[in-house]
């Protein structure tokens, strides 16, 4: 998907009084009010609240979120409705969001009164304005709100979700045509369940003609504030479209059945530990195979702290998209574990190659526009202020980088309620009646479901081997393991480290119980991963490289002497992780090839495999869906 900056919308009170945008020369909502419009419209026209009772789960789509007066309208007349569904969903697209601040001063204003307190909460939630999907969570996961930030042309073909009702809400179709061209009302019907609904305030007859065309039978209704027809509509009963999951995503939904049977999830790391919570947090249960009772010690025992910091590129690639979504999903999604779980928000510096490539850097974020709250360049006296020690050169500051612990963090995700843990070594997965079973070296089955999740790092290889499953897929084939390690130095010998995570060539980090972790090393080749004294002085050349030359008290270190952890990494050509479905097993999962962005992948690959058993909305667009698919 082509890059375009997002563009903050230009707005403020008209001479009338009416909230209104002056770039399209139009209002936000009814003069009559907008809880009064999002319920005769979009509630009423959509057959709102009696068309969500009994079921597990309803999605609206929405066009133009706005203030968010139309979601907080539907969220609070769920919550009002005591048949309500069990879970709601909405997916909303805007290509002008607001800041966090600009909507919390509109809201303030604006919001009516029964509407208040949610609105309260949307704002506290609100996220950083970036490009991409961001999903929110309200009233303990039970009501989602998935935003999706760009033009609706580009968005939507990128949106994966089954959508029970539509809000077409845009501006005036002779404000801001794009947002009613027949090509969109296609691909938002593309994602229609068999008995979608759709209602919108627009009455205009190319409308009507182009959401016929698009399948939908359509008819006027007396509209709302005076005005005479709004238009509303039901999906065609003949309408044969293809699934908007895909082909290998809709038959793992199929094969899940009922969805109602515990999941079994190979690996006790990082990437089993993230998709294990995601699925327990839905209600969905998860049995853990995990080698740890086998080797003796738990995935990262003994790792101390590591970094998750976004990265950028001048075009927006898959690789910096994905880092981007991966480091949003892990700050919202672990935020409440315990404080030794929870993620760090200390800020990462991340220091440019040479100081000749900062004004390449400057162009870079030029053309990205994103928040200077989220990046921006900051020359060396900057970074090194903000790091707390002197750096070697400038470079970007992340100030959501966060530092984790891993050997606290996965003991948190397994410790989640509806998680069970079996020990044991996965070798083989075989069809069965019941879906697929999982045997260990003796032959004893450990598990068997459905729907199974492989997400045992390097070891996915082989047991995709070992059960015929691997010759499909030639770039899991590919995957190498890649040994590693990192040092921790004492931080009272360096008045106490730095105060935020140093990147670059290496990285250091902020003290974790007088130690700072540093790293790292890449050894290919390697038949052990283990600490070695080259290992360490490869790490103490790192830190002297970023710090412009180690302190004195870290200088006398004795290389082979320091504390330290040694790991694996499973890297895929590419370095992109694979995570989805497999087409030719359904049922069958893969979560792996992380190499160095566990942190990165574990929260998000959890929700993106998670949502998709329980029907929510996806949250990461097609392209990236398709980037990282097994293959």
């Amino acid at each position: 998907m082509s890059y375009s900056p997002l563009i903050a919308p230009d707005v403020g009170l008209n001479a009338n009084g009416h909230f209104s945008n002056a770039s399209y020369g139009d209002v936000y909502h009814s003069i009559s009010g907008a809880l009064g419009q999002a319920e005769h419209v979009f509630l009423r026209g959509n057959g709102l609240p009696r068309r969500w009772r009994g079921r597990r789960g309803f999605t609206v789509c929405e066009t133009g979120f706005g203030l968010g007066l139309n979601f907080l309208a539907l969220w609070h007349a769920w919550r009002s409705d005591p048949a309500r569904s069990a879970r709601l969903h909405m997916l909303s697209i805007e290509a002008h969001p607001f800041s966090r601040d600009a909507l919390t001063h509109w809201l303030r204003q604006l919001a009516p009164e029964p509407l208040r307190a949610l609105a309260d909460e949307l704002a506290s939630q609100w996220p950083t304005c970036l490009p991409g999907l961001h999903r929110i969570e309200f009233d303990d996961g039970a009501v989602t709100l998935t935003l999706a930030f760009g033009r609706a042309a580009a968005v939507v073909p990128q949106l994966r979700a089954c959508v029970d009702a539509y809000f077409l809400d845009g501006f005036a179709p002779d404000r801001n045509p794009d947002l009613w061209q027949p090509a969109l009302m296609r691909d938002l019907a593309r994602l229609a369940a068999p008995d979608a609904t759709l209602a919108t305030w627009a009455s205009a007859g190319a409308v009507r003609h182009a959401l016929s065309e698009a399948g939908f039978h359509v008819s006027k209704q007396p509209g709302y504030g005076g005005k005479w027809h709004m238009t509303v509509g039901v999906r065609a009963p003949q309408t044969s479209l293809a699934s908007p999951w895909g082909a290998a995503w809709a038959s793992a939904r199929e094969a899940d059945g009922a969805s109602s049977d515990e999941v079994v999830v190979i690996g006790g790391g990082l990437a089993g530990a993230g998709i294990a919570q995601a699925l327990a947090l839905r209600g969905r249960s998860a049995v853990v195979i995990d080698p740890a009772g086998v080797t003796g010690e738990m995935a990262h025992a003994g790792h101390v702290a590591a970094a998750l910091t976004p990265v950028i590129a001048r075009d927006d690639n898959p690789r910096a998209r994905l880092s981007r979504a991966g480091s949003q999903r892990a700050q919202v999604r672990w935020a409440n574990l315990t404080s030794a779980a929870s993620p760090h928000r200390c800020g990462t510096v991340q220091l440019e190659r040479d100081e000749g490539r900062m004004a390449a850097l400057d162009e870079t974020l030029r053309q990205l526009q994103f928040p200077t709250e989220w990046v921006r360049a900051v020359d060396r006296d900057e970074a090194s202020s903000l790091a707390g020690v002197p750096v070697a050169r400038g470079g970007l500051f992340f100030s959501q980088g966060m530092l984790l612990r891993p050997a606290a963090l996965i003991p948190a995700l397994l410790s989640t309620p509806g998680v069970r843990r079996v020990t044991g070594q996965a070798t083989a997965l075989t069809r069965s009646a019941l879906g697929w079973q999982v045997s260990g070296p003796d032959g004893r089955v450990l598990a068997q479901s459905a729907t199974v999740v492989v997400a045992n790092a390097f070891g996915a290889q082989a047991l995709l081997r070992q059960s015929g499953l691997l010759d499909p897929l030639p770039r899991l084939a590919q995957m190498h393991a890649l040994a590693g390690q990192v040092s921790l130095l004492p931080s009272d010998r360096a008045s106490g480290g730095p105060r935020c995570i140093v990147g670059g060539e290496g990285y250091l980090l902020p003290a974790v119980g007088g130690w700072c972790v540093a790293g790292s090393t890449y050894e290919h080749g390697a038949t052990t991963s283990e600490i070695s004294a080259a290992g360490q002085q490869t790490i103490l050349d790192k830190v002297a490289g970023l710090l412009g030359g180690l302190p004195s008290a870290w200088a006398s270190l004795t290389s082979g002497q320091l504390p330290g952890w040694a790991g694996w990494r499973a890297v895929l050509p590419g370095r992109l992780p694979a995570i989805g479905p497999l087409a030719h097993a359904p049922g069958v999962w893969i979560a792996a090839g992380y190499a160095s962005r566990g942190l990165s992948w574990s929260a998000l690959s959890g929700d993106l495999i998670a949502a998709a058993l329980c029907g929510e909305p996806v949250p990461l667009e097609a392209d990236l869906l398709a980037a990282i698919a097994p293959r």
